[in-house]
């Protein structure tokens, strides 16, 4: 019997270790200061596509979430003063196991304030390459690519042509007027697999009903789109970065949609964290990113599967 040996070897995680320190090697030249923040929290995220893991309160009365992401409380600090700050912690989301997931999993998040995109993307592309080594950057808009692989502009395209596009490239099981719901899953299923896996790609001005806590804005076509990039590398997806939303009034209607959303699914109506909501408005012009740290670790070591680069997946715990 041997379930209760790590699934990662010794040498990736040697190579962990050693991206940990380069990564912090490269933020403390940069004046980034490393922060730690509760993995506990009062309220979690309400989009609707992220489920968190919930935990009985510490009094014994209520109930608490572990963190999907350190955003809220690294907020929290910038809007106190912090300056520019990054965080290397444990998070947690539910139901999410495969391949390349781990309910329990690493996250390397930063924020910089008056820091716009197109700096924060080549930090991103820096990072990126501590663990792949030299690799070309291609930036593109969501519009190119969905026109480059859908053929279609997912900005105007009809629900009925949207689904159509899927049609063509999926075998379907289902169906569904959520708009949203076939882009993301054509942008999942045939965009991202179509992308040159020895480039970082850099794919930004998602549509505006992506935006999630990013700001929004008017492209040269006159379309509305979130000020929101992904970026790839290898087949993954590993960042998603924003220029960060600050309107307080805005994140409220947001959170509503969400919450309107997930009624409509029979999903949890999760609490509004009113400790961010208070910090809101003075929470100074920023870029933030979050980055999954085990795929980068995945590509340092050429792995395939998470599992290999961590010490105890779910099933071992």
């Amino acid at each position: 019997m041997s379930e209760w040996r790590p699934t990662a070897d010794f040498a990736a995680l040697g190579r962990r270790a050693q991206l940990l320190s380069q990564i912090r090697q490269f933020f403390a030249a940069r004046g980034v200061l490393e922060v730690d923040t509760p993995l506990l929290a009062s309220a979690p995220v309400t989009d609707p596509n992220i489920e968190a893991i919930t935990a009985q309160s510490p009094s014994g009365e209520g109930q608490m979430y572990l963190q999907t992401s350190p955003e809220f409380a690294m907020k929290r600090l910038l809007a106190a003063g912090s300056g520019p700050i990054y965080q290397i912690c444990k998070a947690f989301r539910q139901g999410e196991r495969g391949r390349r997931h781990n309910p329990e999993f690493t996250m390397l998040e930063w924020y910089r304030p008056d820091m716009g995109l197109d700096a924060l993307i080549d930090e991103v592309a820096a990072v990126v390459a501590l663990a792949s080594g030299s690799a070309d950057v291609a930036r593109m808009t969501y519009q190119q690519v969905f026109e480059m692989h859908c053929h279609l502009n997912p900005h105007t395209a009809s629900l009925v042509e949207l689904k159509a596009c899927a049609g063509q490239h999926l075998d379907l099981g289902f169906d569904s007027d959520d708009r949203d719901l076939w882009l993301q899953l054509l942008m999942s299923s045939v965009v991202e697999p179509a992308l040159d896996p020895e480039q970082i790609s850099i794919v930004c001005d998602f549509p505006e009903t992506q935006a999630a806590l990013a700001k929004i804005a008017v492209n040269g076509e006159g379309q509305r789109v979130a000020r929101r990039f992904e970026a790839f590398y290898a087949g993954m997806e590993l960042a998603n970065g924003y220029d960060e939303l600050r309107d307080a009034g805005e994140l409220v209607r947001r959170i509503g949609d969400d919450h309107r959303r997930r009624g409509l699914s029979g999903q949890d109506l999760p609490p509004i964290d009113r400790y961010l909501l208070k910090a809101m408005p003075y929470l100074p012009e920023c870029t933030g990113v979050a980055i999954g740290f085990d795929r980068l670790v995945m590509i340092a070591c050429k792995a395939e599967r998470i599992d290999q680069v961590i010490a105890f997946p779910l099933e071992r715990v």
